[in-house]
């Protein structure tokens, strides 16, 4: 039996260096583990000093310094361990501080996980605080910004050091986690970093003032950290940190002067927007903020004229001595009282609005603003009639991109010759509060109601996050009927219209949009309308603050129009849905259907739905709690919008097909990219409230801008039910988002680098060697292990024959030339990969490595299993 001896029985005490060379000996050999153990706590009795013997041993040897598990690590958490059992060994006075001065060196080199050890070892904690700061500054003066911080946290030393100092390189290299860990157990540090961000945002300041601070900064990113990606990061904070946002002024200025510039193209450039409906919305973002009405008056100058930028600046008594040139002048031209203009102008606009749009076929007495309970019974007893069909929509004040979510102030149910609108703000008593609950709960969840919505998940999810009330509404949701599903369809049919009618002739294609009414200046819901009733809904009130009482006439009337609609187009699609181009059974375009590719599968959305009036027999409802229709990722489209790169790079790794747009593209681009390709477009922030109107409901989707681009991709994935499997991965170059590829066996492609001169004899020779070797791996492997089964890379792409493959020039039957250079020689050494794979767009090389395991296992809780790869599952 081994027996540990104490320091004090072995006086002359053992050398470090030799415990190190023993250890290292079984450290080699992992079946020696508990032999390992064993020895170095012998070692460690062994030494005359434990606590310096460890860093002989570690200044002796370097694998500490590399990622992984080391045997430096190994020892030091041992030795940790040890102590406890032997505290008598712990050193104090001089020789503990010559032992911290020594432990320095290593910490600066040391991976994170050995610094823990080594402040608990050698008591670092307990050392003077000013000796520590001492050791930290050298670090820091000597460029070592981020081993700098990481020791700062391990030894507590944050509230004694300048946080902007010590946060600003790192901020600068994008390594915000770091920052983050920095503050955060200092509450007081965390509103210190929040207005140091805020300062970064004045109008005056230049972030590359502080990066010429930092000229040696070797991770140096200019293109993570601009203006954009602070205010982000800085929104983002506020709500982890849950702070006030009035903490960070400068911040809030800048997102309430995104919002005045999109009113204004909404407005001036796209016309979208009633003046009354966008003078409500300009005084309320301006508010009493000095600095905003300065922009609103700059902003005026541009878009509209001297003068009215002077009733501006009169209204909110702007000094003259702040205002742009020339609108002092007509300030003082301007007479005091209110001027009547353009009325002639304003009823013709209307008479052409009524020309033009959709207009409601009920009287204006048939429409019921409803503000009590008490007002609700008419309601209650025509929409919860068994057989009923209901046209829902919901109003709500749009955030322009201000954080938090909107409530939902308008509730809007039609039934046939009636409206109700449900004013939800002033629903504010309890008790109403809960009946109004149960109602809507109650309407939601009859599969004997249908309700026809457009875009209706979006409105649930808006309501529950209203009320915890209905947070789980969308799961009870029973005989819904979403248009926007026939919409699809629609576009669809009209897209095929226009390629057959460009084929025949270009001006002939233009008249008949004309006559047929197609306008590609209206989308979503009001394109259907246009589609099926003749003529486009009025859009104009969609952005109104819906929160502000009264409420105008004109929102009343679009609100009731916007459900009425429903009913209508729901009517006409039924009695002739051939017209349309839709089967002659409804019911089949309202369910959309699997690709011809994926009808080999388990029948999916088939399922019958509970019918209880002629109307529903001619259509179908269709149950929101089950899943939206299964798309594979071949089939899915989307464009990303510039913000998004990242996410569209995950998309495209999954076989996505993804277009992304360049850093200096503007957000306009999507849109018209999205209406010419059918693509769905995926972005966040501002501008989704202007593409959304772009495109229409459920054409654009807003991701959570403060997730990471995996997170980002399987929220996108979920919300479109986009079923991934293993064949997808790799699917599409990664480069160019081409779907076609070349195989081409590692031989052949040997011959292929030796034409293109990239392969010396030397180089041809090891090649060689390795070709033998891996004969000799291929036979040994062929009986794999039971139970585990392997990864296979077989791409569900379009493949090309090598046949398509010039061997003289190297390049494809298309001129594409293949990019051979970035082949590392070194590849065509190793037994795998077997196949190379060439994009037939680009030319872009590609082969099999830990990459491609490295996605399976970041996306294994969300790939399905198919008939080539049915066990993946067990991989993870």
């Amino acid at each position: 039996m081994n027996q540990e001896s104490s320091p004090s029985e072995l006086p002359g005490g053992q050398d470090p260096l030799l415990l190190l060379k023993t250890l290292q000996s079984l450290w080699t050999k992992k079946e020696m583990k508990k032999q390992l153990k064993e020895e170095t706590r012998r070692g460690f009795a062994g030494l005359e000093d434990p606590l310096a013997g460890l860093l002989d041993m570690l200044e002796s040897s370097s694998d500490w310094k590399g990622k992984g598990h080391s045997l430096g690590y190994y020892i030091t958490n041992e030795l940790q361990l040890w102590i406890k059992e032997h505290p008598a060994v712990q050193q104090i006075g001089l020789k503990l501080k010559k032992l911290q001065a020594r432990v320095f060196r290593i910490l600066v080199q040391c991976q994170p996980n050995l610094i823990d050890p080594l402040i608990n070892i050698y008591q670092l904690l307990t050392a003077d605080r000013s000796y520590l700061l001492g050791h930290v500054s050298h670090l820091y003066y000597n460029g070592k910004y981020k081993e700098a911080v990481i020791l700062s946290i391990k030894l507590r030393l944050q509230q004694d050091q300048d946080l902007e100092k010590m946060c600003t390189p790192l901020l600068l290299q994008d390594k915000t986690n770091l920052v983050e860990a920095y503050v955060a157990e200092y509450p007081n540090l965390q509103c210190k970093l929040l207005q140091i961000l805020d300062a970064w945002r004045e109008p005056s300041f230049n972030i590359k003032d502080i990066s010429r601070q930092y000229q040696g900064l070797i991770d140096y990113r200019p293109d993570k950290f601009n203006h954009k990606t602070l205010s982000k990061l800085v929104f983002r904070l506020l709500k982890q940190y849950n702070l006030d946002p009035a903490l960070c002024p400068n911040v809030i200025n800048q997102q309430h002067l995104g919002s005045l510039k999109y009113l204004f193209y909404k407005r001036f450039v796209e016309k979208s927007m009633t003046q009354e409906n966008w003078t409500d919305h300009v005084q309320s973002t301006v508010g009493d903020n000095r600095w905003l009405q300065e922009q609103l008056i700059h902003l005026l100058v541009s878009y509209c004229d001297l003068n009215t930028a002077a009733r501006w600046a009169f209204h909110y008594n702007f000094p003259k001595e702040n205002l742009p040139y020339g609108v002092a002048d007509e300030l003082q031209r301007l007479k005091i009282q209110e001027r009547v203009e353009d009325a002639e102008r304003t009823d013709d606009y209307e008479e052409d609005r009524k020309k033009n749009y959709y207009q409601l076929p009920i009287p204006r007495e048939n429409i019921h603003f409803l503000q009590t309970w008490d007002e609700m019974q008419q309601c209650r007893e025509q929409v919860l009639q068994p057989g009923q069909v209901i046209g829902i929509d919901m109003e709500w004040r749009p955030s322009f991109g201000s954080v938090g979510r909107s409530r939902v102030s308008l509730l809007q149910l039609a039934v046939k010759d009636q409206v109700f609108l449900l004013d939800l703000l002033q629903f504010q008593e309890e008790v109403e509060q809960e009946k109004l609950a149960h109602f809507i709960q109650t309407l939601f969840s009859d599969p004997a109601i249908t309700k026809l919505g457009y875009g209706m998940s979006g409105d649930l999810a808006s309501l529950a996050a209203m009320c915890s009330t209905f947070k789980n509404l969308n799961r009870e949701v029973q005989g819904t009927v979403d248009l926007f599903t026939v919409d699809k369809q629609l576009q669809k049919c009209f897209r095929d219209w226009r390629k057959d009618v460009r084929k025949v002739d270009v001006l002939s294609q233009e008249q008949s949009c004309e006559d047929r009414g197609f306008r590609q200046t209206e989308k979503g819901l009001s394109l259907l309308v246009q589609h099926v009733l003749g003529k486009p809904l009025d859009k104009t009130e969609q952005l109104s603050n819906w929160e502000k009482r009264p409420l105008r006439e004109e929102q009343i009337l679009y609100a009731a129009s916007d459900a009425y609609c429903l009913l209508e187009v729901y009517r006409k699609l039924s009695e002739d849905p051939a017209a349309f181009g839709l089967s002659s059974d409804l019911s089949e375009s309202l369910v959309e259907k699997q690709a011809t590719k994926s009808r080999a599968k388990k029948p999916l959305n088939k399922q019958k739905m509970p019918s209880t009036s002629k109307q529903q027999s001619k259509g179908v409802v269709r149950e929101a709690s089950s899943p939206s229709p299964i798309t594979s990722p071949k089939e899915f489209s989307v464009v990303c919008d510039n913000m998004l790169q990242g996410l569209g790079r995950y998309l495209r790794c999954l076989g996505v097909d993804v277009r992304m747009l360049e850093n200096d593209d503007d957000h306009r681009k999507a849109a018209e990219i999205a209406w010419q390709e059918g693509r769905v477009i995926l972005t966040s922030g501002l501008p989704y409230q202007m593409l959304q109107s772009q495109v229409g409901e459920g054409r654009c989707f807003s991701v959570n801008c403060s997730e990471k681009a995996r997170e980002q991709a399987l929220q996108v994935l979920k919300h479109f039910n986009v079923q991934v499997a293993l064949a997808d991965i790799f699917s599409r170059c990664q480069v160019c988002n081409c779907d076609k590829y070349v195989k081409i066996s590692k031989e052949k492609m040997r011959q292929l680098m030796q034409l293109g001169g990239y392969l010396t004899e030397g180089d041809d020779a090891g090649c060689l060697a390795s070709t033998e070797k891996k004969q000799e791996t291929d036979a040994e492997a062929t009986v794999p292990e039971s139970g585990s089964p392997q990864l296979v890379y077989n791409p569900n792409c379009q493949w090309l024959d090598e046949s398509d493959l010039n061997m003289e020039s190297l390049t494809l039957a298309n001129g594409t030339a293949l990019q051979l250079g970035a082949i590392p020689v070194k590849m065509l050494d190793k037994a795998d990969p077997s196949y190379f794979y060439c994009c037939s767009q680009c030319g872009k090389v590609f082969w099999e490595g830990s990459h491609f395991g490295c996605v399976v296992s970041q996306f294994k809780d969300i790939l399905v299993a198919t008939k080539e790869n049915p066990s993946f599952y067990e991989l993870s």
